[in-house]
């Protein structure tokens, strides 16, 4: 699986303001931008990006992700700083 693919799997799951995936094959790293992590705790929003690859990391086709997560205002003032 390329990063493309990764990202396009988790955008056809998630709509995302912002999606950028990287790795190397089985350890992924994304930073994902959504409004519908708003009113979310880490933990909630990390199950509803995971809920975007399924069984993919069951399978073991995705062996690992990591994720920063963010609202639209919090990804503005990261930004801003």
């Amino acid at each position: 699986m390329t990063s493309e693919e990764l990202q396009t799997i988790i955008a056809a799951g998630l709509s995302c303001e912002h999606l950028e995936v990287s790795g190397d094959g089985s350890h992924w790293y994304a930073t994902m931008v959504s409004s519908a992590f708003q009113g979310l705790s880490r933990i909630a929003r990390h199950h509803r990006a995971y809920a975007t690859v399924g069984n993919r990391i069951q399978t073991g086709e995705v062996h690992a992700l990591s994720m920063k997560t963010y609202t639209p205002a919090e990804w503005a003032s990261l930004k801003a700083q």
